[in-house]
Parts: C-alpha cells; sequence; structure tokens
C-alpha cells in the first residue's frame, strides 16, 4: 500500500471477493489479529487460515461496508487507522438471523520502505446503549450500561 489510509477499503475490498490470500497479504508475516470475540492470531498464515475458514463457513454471503475512518501518524514510518464497518449478511445460526453488526476496527500500520503495512489489526463489536459486559451465571456475557 502506498498510503496507510487504504488498509481499511481494501480489507473490506478482499473480504467482499472472499479472498483471504489478498486479505492477509495487507498483514506482516509477524502480525498479530485479534477478532471480535478475542481470538488472536500470531502470523500472516494463521490469519488467512482464520479468514478463509470465516468467509466460506460464516460469512459466505457477506458483505462489508466502511462507514468512517480516522488516521493518526506516529512518526515517519508509523500510524494508527480505525475505521467503523457495517458487517451485513453473515450466517444465522440454529435458525436465527445473524443481523447486521457495526464494528471498530484499529489497524496499527507500519511504514516498509516506500509501502505501507498492517502489524496489528483488532476488530470490536459496537453494542449500542452498552457500556461493558458483565458475566452471566451460565458463563456468557451479557452487554450492559449503568447509567
Amino acid at each position: 500500500m502506498k498510503s496507510p489510509q487504504k488498509i481499511a477499503d481494501l480489507f473490506a475490498r478482499y473480504w467482499n471477493e472472499y479472498d483471504a490470500v489478498k486479505l492477509a497479504g495487507l498483514f506482516a508475516e509477524d502480525a498479530d489479529f485479534i477478532n471480535v470475540t478475542g481470538l488472536w492470531w500470531e502470523n500472516r498464515k494463521s490469519i488467512e487460515r482464520a479468514h478463509d475458514y470465516g468467509l466460506r463457513v460464516i460469512f459466505p454471503d457477506s458483505q462489508l461496508s466502511v462507514l468512517k475512518t480516522k488516521f493518526r501518524k506516529l512518526g515517519d514510518g508509523a500510524g494508527v487507522v480505525i475505521a467503523r464497518m457495517l458487517l451485513k449478511g453473515q450466517s444465522g445460526l440454529k435458525g436465527k438471523n445473524a443481523g447486521k453488526r457495526q464494528t471498530i476496527f484499529t489497524f496499527v500500520m507500519e511504514k516498509k520502505e516506500s509501502d505501507w503495512i498492517c502489524v496489528s489489526a483488532q476488530n470490536n463489536d459496537i453494542t449500542r446503549g452498552a457500556e461493558t459486559h458483565i458475566r452471566r451465571e451460565d458463563g456468557s456475557l451479557e452487554p450492559v450500561s449503568y447509567r
């Protein structure tokens, strides 16, 4: 990438093409990726494998779109891109509709010679009206607000 700000659009583009190889190619060989449930993949190959599975099994009819991005430069060779995204079309589970979800991605970018590459990414679901989670007695998490 010639510009770090392109990461969100390219991530969404390759997601929508269901191309885990191109998607993983946005990341450094030793990159980290943390998904919405806290699963942590620690290199490009594991990022590719996880997204290949996800795009085939969980998200085969999904579409990801970028709603907003922000870039913060951290010196000459690093920066952070934050992107709000909308996910539609996730496969349902046990007859339930998965519905639409908004997420926030944080991409940590590093400049290598004349190109930029992602060295770390984290994806978080946006839960409207909630400030945190509490653990239920059955072990599940419940989004809550203390207001």
